[in-house]
């Protein structure tokens, strides 16, 4: 019988045979808002292009990412006090001694922020174990020096890991994960320092694979939120779900992109009643509230 490697991270959990439990409020849709905050480097390490895929760094392609922090955020960060949303920010730890205004406005919205690594001109993922951990350590200590809370999140850059990252991450004091887009519901992982949360984040439902790469339309991408979210709300009836959508400021901060988004996001508030509007990390601390069990893996 061939035999393929794997990871032992978690085992299979079909959905239709899991416990049931509701959110807060008995709610059973949670939903939650990830901003990508990211900081790049010119003329070397990586970053995508909006109009080729060799991979060579530019000037311009620079400077395309450096649009997102100088307008796209600040446009989307006015969207989410229009609609009294909360966002989780998705911070590469570079950001934080370079655009000292977007800190302040992190820390003034009160927003959950999760370490993205120190900047997503570099993975993880080649690394050797000891640079790993001290590219982990100095992301953790500058959001916590310049956010004034200690990061228990994390998303990596590009979401690519190694085969240790979750083990490196639970032994310098993170709680959950979100580089595996395997459900949408949480699920426990485990590491050889214990259990590891990993909570739903979207690679479908993130507008740098559908826009970039995939060439999808901004309004393409808003009506694939609203089939998204109107699926998962009738299927949320039977199993309790998590619903989040993924932005770039650099590609949904375009202008002729916030239209379609807004409306959107518009569409979903319009049955706020039925959600809990929230973030990872409530996600994650309500999953250690329940009895062992309950959630997959626990």
């Amino acid at each position: 019988m061939l035999k393929l490697p794997g990871h032992n991270r978690y085992d299979y959990s079909p959905i239709v045979k899991r416990k049931d439990y509701s959110w807060p409020g008995g709610k059973r849709l949670a939903f939650y808002v990830a901003l990508n905050i990211e900081h790049f480097a010119f003329n070397a390490g990586l970053g995508m292009d909006p109009s080729n895929r060799s991979g060579q760094q530019t000037s311009r392609n620079f400077a395309w990412r450096d649009y997102g922090n100088r307008y796209g955020n600040w446009r989307l960060f006015e969207m989410l006090d229009e609609l009294k949303l909360p966002a989780t920010i998705l911070l590469n730890s570079a950001v934080c001694y370079t655009y000292p205004d977007l800190v302040e406005k992190i820390k003034a919205r009160g927003d959950d922020v999760c370490g993205h690594g120190r900047t997503n001109a570099e993975l993880l993922r080649p690394m050797w174990e000891d640079d790993e951990r001290a590219a982990i350590k100095e992301c953790t200590e500058v959001i916590e020096k310049y956010i004034g809370v200690r990061p228990t999140r994390w998303m990596g850059p590009g979401a690519l890991e190694s085969n240790v990252t979750p083990d490196l991450l639970k032994e310098a004091g993170y709680r959950y994960v979100m580089d595996w887009p395997l459900d949408d519901q949480p699920v426990w992982m485990r590491t050889r320092a214990g259990p590891l949360l990993s909570v739903p984040y979207p690679i479908e439902l993130n507008d740098l694979p559908a826009l970039v790469n995939r060439h999808h339309t901004g309004r393409q991408f808003a009506e694939m939120i609203v089939d998204q979210f109107d699926e998962m709300l009738a299927q949320s009836k039977k199993y309790p779900l998590v619903f989040s959508i993924a932005l770039h400021p650099f590609i949904i901060g375009q202008p002729f992109r916030l239209r379609a988004l807004r409306d959107a996001l518009r569409h979903i508030l319009a049955h706020k009643d039925e959600l809990w509007l929230t973030t990872p990390g409530e996600i994650a601390r309500y999953c250690e509230s329940l009895p062992q069990g309950i959630v997959p893996g626990s």
